[in-house]
């Protein structure tokens, strides 16, 4: 008897597989209707324009990255770092009484984490632009407007991460202090902030490396940081200026996000 059987041809569910390509044919239609309605006008030197581009693009300003002035390409990166930073930390440390009026655990009515929850997403349905162009109103254009504008976004998306890690904290060692005769403050100091530093400082650093991206982009409406020397070369059309400005954003980000994510694997 031959040890090796053949196992049956399973069958094929011709309605499942008509499904996937009703689903594909109708997605392709969607997609090509959803152009027609565009109107595509090209400039008379459209062609000229693109090369004009490319070229500067490949042939950045080396003379711009650092000549001392304080405008210079390492000055702005340097800048820019320092707005995501610091609008990171702002974030980081008022979060986190948020995260706790958020978090669902047993010791909570549940109406008291809704309307926490409630509060970060109205919260994080500013878009970090619109808050930049409202702090510029305020404060002037800068990086004041920039730092404040990552603080205040930032806020509701790390108080939700906050919150989640104080959801998945076990109660073992908070259990242990109160059988020792501890209190809240020993709890919340001995228990509680000890096991939930880990998750506080590896999302911190998570939503630094998004804060470094995103201040480069506030910079375009007058926030500080990179983006406006990159708005003033685009005006201009120094294509060469901003091809060495985009590639100074792209070393920058490469660089946090490596160390950022050696960091965060050190403390998992």
């Amino acid at each position: 008897m031959n040890s090796l059987t053949k196992l049956p041809a399973k069958p094929v569910n011709m309605k499942k597989k008509a499904t996937y390509w009703i689903s594909g044919i109708i997605t392709v239609g969607l997609i090509i209707w959803s152009f027609t309605g565009m109107e595509l006008k090209l400039s008379p030197n459209f062609s000229k324009l693109i090369g004009s581009i490319f070229s500067g693009l490949f042939h950045p300003e080396w003379k711009y990255v650092y000549n001392g002035t304080g405008e210079d390409l390492v000055s702005q990166l340097w800048q820019t770092l320092c707005i995501a930073f610091l609008g990171t930390f702002i974030s980081a440390v008022i979060s986190l009484p948020f995260a706790f009026w958020a978090a669902n655990t047993k010791h909570k009515k549940w109406f008291v984490s809704r309307t926490g929850h409630i509060v970060l997403t109205a919260i994080r349905s500013f878009p970090e632009i619109v808050l930049a162009l409202m702090f510029i109103k305020a404060v002037g254009p800068g990086a004041a407007a920039g730092v404040l504008a990552l603080g205040f976004h930032s806020v509701g998306m790390l108080a939700k991460l906050f919150s989640e890690a104080i959801e998945n904290l076990g109660e073992g060692a908070n259990e242990a202090i109160t059988a020792a005769g501890g209190s809240k403050f020993n709890i919340a100091m001995f228990a509680t902030m000890p096991n939930l530093m880990p998750a506080l400082v590896s999302n911190t650093l998570y939503r630094f490396d998004v804060s470094v991206r995103s201040a480069s982009i506030l910079g375009l409406v007058g926030a500080g940081g990179i983006g406006t020397p990159l708005m003033f070369a685009l005006n201009t059309r120094d294509w060469n200026r901003v091809g060495i400005i985009l590639l100074g954003i792209i070393v920058m980000v490469v660089v946090i996000d490596w160390i950022s994510g050696w960091i965060r694997k050190k403390l998992v």
